[in-house]
């Protein structure tokens, strides 16, 4: 049992271990931890089957629960990965997009699994927060063209 005071819970429809694994083989300081055998049979699952799996991401303590159809992961919810280089951006979005996963605008995409990410150069974060407001427009306005989200292109429009 998690140590953690604190953890996100994450409603799956029986992948709960699969995408722990996903995310522990695809992002850095990450894992997958204890499971917990549901004690008795429930109306997503029988009694022995895997209810519950702790996996850290990033370092973010998560639960998995294989809880059935009853609902689906939305875009009101996302996780915001900061990258460094185009190489790493490229890395995470072609993980995230690939198999199943479905790439979106502004550095949105969804996972095969359903959850949505943001993966997001922190050049972008510097670009449209420049005190140079017509700069940070100009690198919004390249923002708003991308999917995955191009560093170079970016600090090109930021400069003009």
């Amino acid at each position: 049992m998690t140590r953690h005071r604190m953890a996100t819970c994450l409603w799956f429809d029986g992948t709960a271990r699969e995408a722990a694994e996903f995310y522990a083989a695809t992002f850095p300081d990450s894992h997958v931890g204890p499971a917990l055998a549901s004690p008795a049979d429930n109306p997503s699952m029988r009694e022995g089957q895997e209810l519950t799996v702790e996996f850290t991401v990033l370092g973010q303590p998560f639960l998995g629960l294989n809880g059935g159809p009853a609902f689906r992961f939305n875009e009101a919810v996302s996780f915001q990965v900061y990258t460094d280089t185009q190489e790493e951006t490229d890395r995470y979005w072609n993980a995230i997009t690939g198999g199943g996963g479905q790439a979106s605008d502004c550095g949105w995409c969804r996972d095969r699994f359903g959850l949505f990410w943001q993966i997001t150069p922190r050049a972008l974060m510097e670009a449209i927060s420049d005190p140079d407001r017509a700069a940070a427009k100009r690198a919004m306005q390249a923002m708003m063209t991308m999917q995955k989200i191009d560093i170079a292109a970016i600090e090109a429009a930021r400069a003009g």
